[in-house]
């Protein structure tokens, strides 16, 4: 399934870091910044975290919730969350259902290797569960500040 701009985002529910089944559901009538990543502890994750942290306050005043998808156990995120000090959730998706649910699990390539994992993509969801807009193949360097521009537009 392709998950785009204008449909109803893909109800599901996962393990956060606090403990917590977290469902998106949960938001209702707030937007919600939905970014699936590889690997934590990894340079391009870390980075996209760290500026996801840095940038928290501001997506939190304009009523905006990030939360961060990775095939990660709960343990690992929590340690990545604990290093780099991210004030938001991460969940986690072992099984890979919910990346294939977003179509974000994909066959690629590194090296001349090809292997199935993570394609970097951010999902903006409105208040009212529809798909804003969809970042896919995400290079990191401004992601974030792209993202937030979408919503204070």
């Amino acid at each position: 399934m392709t998950v785009e701009i204008g449909m109803k985002a893909p109800e599901f529910t996962l393990p956060a870091n606090n403990g917590e089944e977290i469902s998106l559901a949960d938001y209702k009538g707030k937007k919600i910044v939905l970014y699936f990543y590889p690997k934590d502890m990894t340079p391009g994750c870390t980075t996209e975290a760290c500026d996801f942290r840095d940038s928290y306050e501001k997506f939190s005043n304009s009523d905006t919730v990030i939360l961060g998808i990775s095939p990660d156990p709960i343990k690992k995120h929590q340690k990545f969350i604990e290093k780099y000090e991210l004030p938001f959730l991460l969940l986690s998706d072992e099984s890979t259902d919910v990346a294939k649910l977003y179509d974000v699990w994909k066959l690629k390539n590194n090296f001349g290797k090809e292997y199935m994992g993570i394609e970097r993509t951010t999902f903006l969801i409105d208040e009212n569960g529809i798909i804003e807009k969809v970042w896919q193949k995400v290079r990191v360097k401004n992601h974030v500040e792209d993202v937030y521009s979408q919503i204070v537009k």
